[in-house]
């Protein structure tokens, strides 16, 4: 979702306060920019890795859904894919303004006075950045409901239905990223001049939508963490129960490493940021929207947690390229398919058990 340091805008930012290009001091972040590690050819390698990984991802995924018969595995993989449709298209987005600006430098102030592609920006690192855990949290509810409630017909979600799901997220999604649009909040040009985010001043617009979207991405990456917590230690008691060693769910353990997976990378990459956000908004509220500009270290922490979570795009499409069965096998070949979830439960009547089977 960020490239990279880049130079700031070289025209002056005076009568800008109030629009998108005064939340940083350009005087203060030129030096700092010129010296930064972080050159238009790395940021555009890095970029295209994580292209190249998410179009990878999105092959295999759509091969492995085709071979597939399994209800709750097709459905996992939809959701999967939409997660990677969601990483590619943010990269992609992102870096058809920020890498253009990596090697023109242009002023935002001359290119953009009305602010639109700033706010384009804005949206796409609010819209691309949201989407990612509140699909993660989506991931972790229906696998829940699918461990746990393996025979309830209202838990299996036929393909269209997920891909409905996946729709409601992205444009749960959008409408939050058009708030500050539509006048909550702003997004305003951050530093070192390179990308537009939400603003983290004490004005009472941003302070809302701040909060808003900061915890909407820590309860979603909570819910996360509850209901994937639940699905591991039922996956675990069955895999310690003496009766049924033998009759492992495969399929269900593969689906719960990539989610959990999934899972950690999210909370590593995202939780640092929300947590900054929160902290930053919580300490200005005193000073009741009398502070125009952030500070510069806070605005130098802002970077550093932004280039945190660009890490999230890159590393979602490996867990599911990494941790599939089919690469686990060649790791461990011990690892053979079992039966299926239904031999958990050796009780059931064998024409309910051949029910549910062709259901």
């Amino acid at each position: 979702m960020e490239w990279g340091d880049m130079d700031p805008p070289n025209s002056s930012m005076a009568g800008w306060s109030d629009m998108c290009f005064g939340v940083f001091n350009a005087s203060e972040g030129h030096n700092t920019a010129q010296n930064s590690i972080t050159s238009p050819w790395f940021s555009t390698a890095f970029g295209l890795i994580g292209l190249c990984s998410n179009l990878f991802a999105l092959c295999v995924l759509l091969t492995s859904s085709r071979k597939l018969s399994s209800r709750a595995r097709s459905s996992f993989l939809v959701f999967l894919c939409g997660l990677v449709v969601t990483d590619f298209m943010g990269l992609l987005v992102t870096a058809s303004v920020i890498i253009p600006y990596h090697f023109f430098k242009f002023a935002w102030a001359k290119v953009d006075p009305g602010c639109h592609l700033c706010n384009f920006l804005g949206f796409s690192m609010v819209f691309f950045g949201q989407c990612p855990l509140l699909l993660g949290a989506t991931m972790a509810g229906e696998r829940f409901f699918g461990i746990n409630h393996p025979f309830s017909r209202s838990t299996s979600i036929s393909k269209r239905r997920a891909w409905s799901i996946v729709g409601l997220v992205w444009g749960f999604s959008c409408l939050l990223g058009l708030l500050p649009v539509l006048g909550l909040g702003r997004y305003t040009l951050q530093y070192p001049g390179s990308w537009c985010f939400i603003t983290l001043l004490p004005d009472t617009g941003d302070v809302i939508f701040c909060l808003l979207f900061a915890f909407l991405g820590i309860f979603s990456v909570l819910l996360s963490f509850i209901f994937n917590t639940v699905s591991v230690v039922t996956l675990c008691r069955v895999y310690h129960d003496r009766e049924s060693v033998q009759r492992r769910r495969d399929s269900e353990v593969e689906m719960m490493v990539q989610l959990v997976g999934i899972m950690v990378i999210a909370t590593i990459c995202w939780m640092p940021l929300l947590i900054f956000i929160v902290q930053t908004i919580l300490q200005q509220l005193p000073a009741n929207g009398q502070i125009q500009m952030l500070p510069l270290e806070t605005q130098k922490l802002l970077l550093i947690y932004i280039r945190m979570v660009t890490w999230n795009q890159i590393l979602d499409p490996w867990v599911y390229i990494l941790f599939r069965r089919a690469v686990l096998q060649r790791v461990y070949p011990s690892l053979r398919p079992r039966p299926s979830i239904f031999s958990l439960y050796p009780i059931l009547n064998p024409s309910l058990r051949r029910k549910l089977t062709s259901d």
